[in-house]
């Protein structure tokens, strides 16, 4: 093993790791979620999301951090990733600016929390999955 080998799996469980838990509570209702039904619900009534694409966005969520922690379909796990916070962000966040609401003071989280991700989970979909993993990019 190279040390040229080390960053992509880094960047694929640090992806994964924080994108799981916001697909378990979509999917399974974990941590507090609303579960499917609850978000899929709730996604139409509060964005106008289509059933159809809130049910995208679960498995997206759910689904696309259990195949980069494998290292398997890791482009389109990454780009699927990418997509959907730079959706959520545009959508629903940028009008809170640019931080996170550590203090509590604005009316939710801003974009820098999303810019990581779409720039990780970019930086994934270029470079693929690296030597070490289930399928590796050679």
């Amino acid at each position: 093993m190279r040390a040229a080998d080390v960053p992509q799996p880094i960047l694929r469980l640090t992806l994964a790791v924080v994108v799981w838990p916001h697909g378990a509570q979509k999917a399974l209702g974990l941590f507090g979620g609303p579960g499917i039904a609850g978000t899929v619900a709730g996604m139409g009534s509060f964005a106008g999301i289509p059933p159809a694409l809130a049910y995208i966005v679960i498995a997206i969520e759910f689904l696309g951090p259990i195949a980069l922690v494998l290292g398997i379909l890791t482009r389109l796990a990454a780009l699927g990733i990418a997509i959907d916070m730079a959706v959520a962000a545009v959508l629903i966040h940028a009008k809170n600016g640019f931080f996170m609401n550590f203090t509590g003071k604005q009316a939710g989280e801003g974009v820098e929390f999303f810019i990581l991700i779409v720039g990780i989970g970019l930086a994934l979909t270029i470079a693929g999955s690296g030597r070490i993993a289930i399928l590796p990019k050679t």
